[in-house]
This record gives C-alpha cells, structure tokens and sequence, in this order.
C-alpha cells in the first residue's frame, strides 16, 4: 500500500464549501484503493491575510514544498479589495506558482455531452470539445521588472508592466505542449504576438527549434494569440493543444472554460520540473472559477471543477490512470442522470446542491467501481 500527503487549501468565498467535497472523494479512494492520502489543510488568500496580515504563512509555504500534491479551492473577494498590493489574496497563489516553480499550467477545455447545450455557443460548435491549454506561469509579464507606478510630477503618473522571457523558459513549456500533444491528437497550436512584441518573436523561434530538435514528429502550427481569441469562439474543435505565455494563456484559457457553459466545471493543473533522481513533479491543482462570493454560504456552489482538479492529481501525480477515469466516468454519469447545480441548470433537470452533487458523485463511484 502506497501513501501520499495532500495539502488542503480551501481558500476564501465558495473554497471551503467546493474542497468539503473533495475531502469527501479523497475518503472514498483511501476506503476503495490500495493507496491511502494524508490531509493535511491550511490558510491561503483573504483567509490568511485575516489571520496572521499575509496571503500565505511562511509555514504554509513549507507544508506545500513537502506536499506531494497541493489542491487549492479558491481566493479573493472584495472583502480584501483595499488591502495592501503584496499582501492581498492572489499573492498567496503567486508565491506557491513561484516558489513551488510551478511553470506549467495545463487547463483543460472539455464539453460533456450532456451538457452540449448549456454553452452560449450552438450545439454543434461546441459538442465533443476537448482541448488543453499549455500556459506557461512562472514568467512574462506578471512577473517581469521593472513592475511599478511611478509619480511623474505633474499630476500623471506611469504604470509599468515588462514583459520578460528567456529561451529556457520557453523550451521547458513548449516540451511539455508537444509531450502532452503525443499523447492526444498530435497537434500543437503556438499562440503568441510577434507581430508587435519582441518576446513573442523569441517564443515564435524558440518553439519553432524545440519541435525540430525533438518534436518533429508532432504537427506545430502558429497564430497570433488574437486571431486565437476569435478561432476559439468561431471553431474551437480546430486545436488540440494550445501552447502560450502567461498573459494571453490567462485569457485564452478563460474563453475556452467558459465555451462549455460554465466556469464551475473546469479543473486546472500547475506542474513544475521533473525531478531528475525521483521522477516526481512539484504540484498544484485548483478550480479555473473564482471565490464567487456572491454565492458563498449558500450551499449551491458546483463543486466539479474542484473534484476535477483531483482527479488531474491521481493521473498527473500520481499515476493512477484508472482512478483519474472512474472519477471522469462518475462526474459525467451523474451529468447525465439530469443533476445540475444552479449554475448549469437547465429546463426538465433536476436542481441540486453543492452537497448532493459530492453525494452523486460518489454513488456513482461506488456503482461504477462494483
């Protein structure tokens, strides 16, 4: 019997009530595997900054360093809106993606069948929808500098933003594109701006080596991340997998969530380097919604995402691919027995809670697995 260590962050808003039903999923594994998963849980976001004046403790900090894996619900909220900037709630998710060097987002796009028609888009532009998205996280522009706000002095002032990349940082995750590529349709698709940005001409050539040294048997193809924008809406079953920096992976990959009808039903992986003596990647899993605030405390929160983010764990951490596929099996069984959280509801479906929809999740786990 194997064991594991997981570190729980549910975060502000709707992360507690979301990351209660993973809990739940975490217990069923450990009763119905022969792996069992250590919790333990902590603060991070306005949650922590309410506690002890920062968005992540320094011993926070250490327990996901040690984690095998890290699933975090969600932060934020405009409770914390006047905080002060490197204290606020998102910096918690920052210094775990930094420090953990977690440079590889993967976020996938997929359209369950049953819910083919809860996208704004029509059925057949969306239905059998499944893409993944490759952005890279540790750098660009939302961590370059110089990064300030400068007094001019006469009544204006200067925000600055640099958007930074080196040639490594761009091999590393262009590799992980074209691995992750070999293992679905083979096609991967480099979004960036060289048309006016220097360090999207870098990204461009750079991508463009990395697939001739080692890649060529993958297809690479190239867009500007803009006309990437309007494909994804217009035809968004053209990709396979889309390889892009931190910026334009940050918008892109919220357009291609929202193609499937709902925020709350997309997880999201965030990996760094394999580690060359033990093969291990360090590892954090979280929801692509937000705290949703306006909905915290009401039980009505679609905890798939989160349960989903899991399940991205057992296959990407852990190596239990059939696991990953009954918990897979198990959300899209349940979709398709009509349940629905307010957000995905729809007419003749039946409207559950947060609560219900972790019960029939697990039920049917339980029949799926007899």
């Amino acid at each position: 019997m194997s064991t594991h260590n997981l570190l729980l962050l549910p975060g502000d808003g709707i992360g507690p009530e979301v990351m209660a039903q993973v809990e739940r999923v975490v217990e069923w594994v450990n009763t119905n595997s022969d792996v069992t998963f250590n919790i333990e849980k902590d603060l991070v976001g306005g949650c922590a900054y309410d506690d002890h004046g920062q968005a992540i403790s320094d011993a926070a900090m250490d327990k996901a360093m040690q984690a095998d894996a890290v699933i975090l619900g969600a932060v934020g909220g405009p409770k914390w809106d006047n905080v002060a900037y490197d204290v606020r709630p998102e910096a918690g998710l920052l210094r775990l993606r930094k420090d953990m060097e977690l440079f590889a987002n993967l976020r996938p796009a997929i359209c369950y069948p049953a819910l083919a028609d809860a996208s704004s888009l029509r059925k057949e532009v969306i239905e059998g929808l499944d893409i993944m998205i490759v952005r890279e996280l540790t750098g660009g522009v939302y961590f370059g500098e110089p990064k300030e706000i400068t007094d001019l002095g006469n009544g204006q002032k200067r925000g600055i933003d640099t958007q930074v990349y080196e040639s490594y940082e761009i091999e590393r995750i262009a590799a992980v594109a074209f691995d992750m590529a070999r293992k679905r349709d083979n096609r991967v698709c480099s979004m960036e701006k060289r048309n006016v940005m220097k360090s999207g001409l870098l990204w461009n050539e750079v991508v463009s080596q990395t697939h001739e040294k080692d890649f060529a048997d993958v297809e690479l193809s190239h867009m500007l991340a803009d006309a990437g924008g309007m494909q994804l809406v217009r035809w968004p079953k053209q990709f396979d997998v889309i390889v892009t920096d931190n910026l334009f992976g940050d918008m892109l990959s919220d357009v291609a969530a929202m193609l499937t009808g709902s925020l709350g039903m997309l997880p999201s992986a965030s990996l760094g380097a394999e580690d060359a003596t033990t093969g291990k990647r360090k590892a954090l899993y979280e929801p692509v919604h937000g705290s949703a605030p306006d909905i915290a405390g009401q039980n009505i929160a679609n905890p798939i995402a989160t349960i989903a983010s899991f399940g991205m764990a057992l296959r990407y951490s852990f190596g239990m691919i059939e696991s990953a596929d009954l918990l897979d099996k198990a959300i899209m069984k349940a979709l398709e027995d009509g349940l629905r959280t307010p957000d995905i509801m729809q007419d003749g479906k039946e409207k559950i809670s947060t609560t219900e929809m972790g019960d029939a999740i697990i039920t049917r786990l339980t029949q799926l697995s007899a």
